[in-house]
């Protein structure tokens, strides 16, 4: 037999009830789940960061500049997924010259390249000139050259040239919050406007995208902050910590809220598809559901928060609280991704049969492509912070371009 014919036969030993033929294999695989947790954090980042700016949360200040090279990191790599999924990245030029605007899917390339360009790395610009300019004054080499085409070779940092970088970098955050809920909600819209699917059919599916992906992106920054400042032999800045792991315990709560709302909003439309939802559930989705999603993505992290609010924890217990919390919820929104795209096709459209999902190690769509694709981000992010570093603001010096 060949490698195809044991997966089939894998396969089918673990379906249950009656199936149709070409609803044995899951057409969308660990791909598309890892697309969704990507551009799920780059929003929540980013609306982290527009805190400090738009909401003048002072005391998120120290990880603001942080929050935005992540965003831009995840954000350069989240299209792979879905371009390695349907192949041929090579063609994806084509969505630009021949657009087709009927297509919900098709126009992620529009708003991703809106939210690339007019938003992400034009407030990072403006954020950065007045340093970049600053730091090629006190360097030579190539660093220097890197930093002065970051700056696009300006040299101006007047008053008014660095009072005139704030408002465009707080008219860009302002225009960059309604762009961020596009670009994650409109992947919930996708899956939530398929009404052949009781599982995905849902239109609070949007909203619950966009909360989840507020409470990852939140997540991901504080784990981030907590292990890049140590290495740096610095102090963590507790009120900072603090702040964010507050923003973070509200959105728990209302993204909690949101997917129990959406729970009952299923309950109450499946008439027919209500037995083989439940039996999905029990059966096929109990461990990355009720365990991973619910329990230690949400329930624990949860009563961490409350207990850091109701007592009073000395300063190593809290960051070992939000610590462990931060890396919790992320698997818990991964597990959530999983159990919408992978679980939404593991019962027959006959609503009579579960079939099974069973992912590969290697190849294309397999566990190591994936853990790459989750380290890329990473990769990306050290690059960013070694050209643009998020810490510190160098003091200028009286050097001129050219002088050595």
């Amino acid at each position: 037999m060949n490698p195809l014919t044991d997966k089939l036969y894998e396969l089918l030993k673990q379906v249950s009830g009656f199936i149709y033929p070409n609803e044995l294999e899951v057409h969308w695989g660990i791909l598309v789940v890892v697309y969704p947790y990507l551009t799920g954090l780059v929003a929540g980042a980013f609306i982290l960061a527009s805190l400090v700016k738009v909401f003048n949360v002072k005391e998120v200040q120290p990880a603001y500049r942080l929050a935005l090279l992540t965003a831009l990191a995840f954000l350069l790599i989240a299209p792979l997924p879905l371009l390695l999924h349907l192949g041929h990245p090579e063609r994806s030029y084509e969505i630009f010259l021949s657009p087709n605007f009927t297509s919900a899917m098709a126009m992620f390339g529009f708003v991703y390249a809106w939210y690339l360009m007019v938003v992400l790395i034009l407030e990072i610009w403006f954020t950065y000139r007045k340093d970049v300019i600053i730091l090629a004054q006190s360097e030579t080499g190539f660093m220097r050259f890197v930093h002065r085409a970051v700056a696009l070779f300006s040299t101006d940092v007047s008053e008014r040239a660095v009072e005139f970088d704030k408002k465009m970098v707080k008219g860009i955050t302002i225009i960059g919050i309604p762009s961020a809920f596009l670009l994650h909600g409109y992947v919930g819209f996708i899956f939530g406007s398929i009404k052949a699917n009781p599982w995905w059919s849902s239109v609070l599916m949007p909203i619950v995208f966009l909360f989840s992906a507020i409470v990852s992106g939140i997540a991901l920054v504080i784990f981030l902050y907590m292990v890049i400042t140590p290495l740096r032999r610095e102090k963590i800045d507790i009120k900072c910590v603090d702040k964010m792991a507050s923003f973070l315990f509200y959105a728990v709560i209302i993204d909690f809220s949101l997917e129990f709302l959406d729970f009952i909003h299923r309950l109450y439309e499946s008439e027919e598809s209500i037995k083989i939802l439940s039996e999905l559930v029990m059966n096929r989705l109990f461990i990355s559901l009720g365990v991973i999603q619910i329990l230690l993505g949400m329930l624990i992290p949860l009563g961490f928060m409350i207990a850091v609010r109701l007592f009073k924890l000395d300063e190593e217990l809290r960051k070992l609280l939000y610590f462990v919390s931060a890396i919790l919820i992320q698997l818990g929104i991964f597990a959530t991704r999983w159990n919408v795209v992978i679980g939404g096709q593991m019962f027959s459209k006959s609503f009579r049969g579960l079939t099974a999902f069973k992912m590969d190690i290697g190849g294309m769509e397999g566990f190591l492509m994936t853990l790459v694709l989750l380290a890329l981000p990473f990769i990306v992010l050290a690059i960013l912070i070694k050209v643009l570093p998020p810490w510190e603001k160098p003091e200028r010096k009286n050097v001129e371009w050219g002088a050595e």
